[in-house]
């Protein structure tokens, strides 16, 4: 299994990477690649990539699979050498490797001539750096990807991207290096793969669908999963596929409001995880994590409220025969990408990203350099169910408590108690695997009430936003719908 980090280079910063990476000695390969799958797709629609590629004058077929944290993937390779017989890919050398069974099993599954899809034309550079015990391989990757080549349909992407992945030592030097690297260059962290954007170019897609929550699956085996740290790190890597999907399409300028609505969900789930589950084994989550976290949350929300909010609620107001108001009528349109892909690319956040990432790989590195052992510091599976059984107690009193008697709450107050009720829903679905069938009707009958105080937190804030647009003065439009709101407040808090 190979841990690395991806990060794709800013044009502008193409020349001082390209500089940086030939310092000390380094090697340079030029690269072309071809990928193969099934007509119906059975090897990508399951994350799966098999590619022949000439590396200088060998030729080298190599099959990837994802694995079960942002950082991991399966990965199994054979040398050909110099030139094989054909250029047709033979899965039955992939046997024996964790990725060549995930390769058999899809094309048992659905079985189909194997057919080239799209291609590969990378110029690399690679150097070998040390730090802090870690080896790391640096590979600069700029060339295209191109798929239907030779016809009338041929689409083509540019590549630039840097690669580090730890070849030997501590996950922390590598965690080091990247953020050392990402700061100094502006870089951002991508989880698009080579092969994901052939896919793209076949489907004629300029970017995959915003990425939701997923259930919480205990991939360790055995009570194992249940042990402090372990279990820190493999909610902290559920949440983290669902934000660095939405990050990388942000970051790229091809997100969406929903892409952006999706991320700071995956946010609000990460730092439910980081506060519920600290107690599992103290000293485990960076404290530097939190702010940056947290900052983005909060501007993508204040760009949100501009988009969808008053989208939402000015649409309402003009149904209920509000006049007309040029203020707002531009107010809710998409949020413009640049904007939110500075947000995102924020050096800090990038960071934090390094660091959460780095701490799932953690449990990965190789054991002569993993950096703790779980059974030596955390408690045992019992304690840690018990700890969190504790914790979901709590959160359930409070929000029983509040909901008594929610109506004669202060705002804050009521605020507060939707973020409970939100933290109460996260932290039992990570854990589910070890929670009865009802679960899943537990977190459905917590829905209307999270709906319900939803709508109510939209209209106060879209109630704010019509405030500062009377202020102006010779704004009609906006007094009517400072009036609606308060009207309709009322019946919004019955609703909750």
């Amino acid at each position: 299994m190979e841990i690395e980090f991806k990060f794709c280079i800013p044009p502008e910063r193409l020349a001082a990477v390209q500089a940086a990476v030939r310092r000390g000695r380094w090697t340079p390969i030029r690269m072309e690649a071809r990928y193969f799958d099934t007509p119906d797709a059975a090897l990508s629609s399951r994350g799966i990539a098999l590619r022949l590629r000439r590396e200088g004058a060998q030729w080298v077929q190599t099959v990837k699979a994802l694995g079960q944290g942002p950082l991991d993937r399966e990965e199994h390779n054979v040398l050909l050498g110099d030139a094989p017989a054909s250029l047709v890919p033979r899965p039955e050398l992939h046997a024996g490797s964790a990725a060549g069974a995930r390769l058999v099993a899809a094309l048992q599954a659905a079985p189909g001539p194997l057919v080239e899809t799209y291609g590969t034309e990378i110029d690399r550079v690679t150097r070998n750096i040390t730090l802090q015990g870690a080896a790391v391989e640096l590979a600069l990757d700029t060339g295209r990807v191109v798929a239907h080549r030779g016809t009338a349909q041929q689409r083509e992407a540019r590549i630039c991207e840097l690669e580090l992945e730890l070849t030997a030592g501590p996950v922390a030097g590598l965690a080091a290096l990247a953020t050392r690297w990402a700061t100094r260059h502006g870089l951002y962290l991508s989880t698009v793969s080579k092969a994901e954007r052939g896919e793209r170019l076949l489907a004629a897609q300029a970017a995959r669908p915003a990425t939701r929550a997923r259930a919480v699956v205990a991939h360790a085996a055995g009570a194992a999963f249940w042990q402090g740290p372990a279990l820190q790190r493999a909610v902290v890597a559920h949440c983290l596929q669902q934000v660095l999907a939405n990050s990388s399409e942000i970051a790229a300028g091809a997100g969406t409001d929903e892409h952006v609505h999706q991320l700071r969900i995956g946010l609000r789930r990460l730092r439910t995880a980081l506060q519920e589950l600290a107690p599992l084994a103290p000293g485990h989550f960076d404290p530097a994590w939190e702010a940056p976290v947290v900052d983005v949350f909060r501007r993508l929300g204040e760009l949100r409220d501009r988009s969808q909010v008053l989208q939402s609620v000015h649409t309402r107001l003009q149904t209920a025969g509000a006049p007309a108001l040029a203020t707002l009528d531009t107010a809710g349109a998409a949020t413009p990408s640049s904007g939110v892909a500075e947000i995102v690319r924020h050096a800090a956040f990038q960071t934090a990203l390094i660091g959460l990432m780095a701490f799932t790989a953690r449990g990965h590195a190789p054991r002569a350099a993993a950096a703790d052992d779980d059974a030596a510091e955390a408690p045992g599976p019992k304690d840690t169910r018990r700890l969190l059984q504790k914790r979901l107690r709590r959160l359930h009193t409070q929000v029983r408590e509040g909901a008594q008697g929610f109506a004669a709450l202060t705002v804050p107050e009521q605020h507060r108690l939707r973020k409970r009720l939100k933290r109460l829903r996260y932290l039992t679905e990570f854990m589910a695997p070890a929670l009865d069938a009802d679960s899943a009707g537990f977190v459905d009958s917590l829905q209307p009430a999270l709906s319900a105080l939803g709508r109510l937190n939209d209209e106060r804030v879209a109630r704010e936003l019509y405030e500062g647009v009377a202020a102006t003065g010779n704004a009609p439009g906006a007094w009517f719908g400072l009036g609606w709101l308060a009207a309709h407040e009322a019946q919004a808090v019955a609703a909750c």
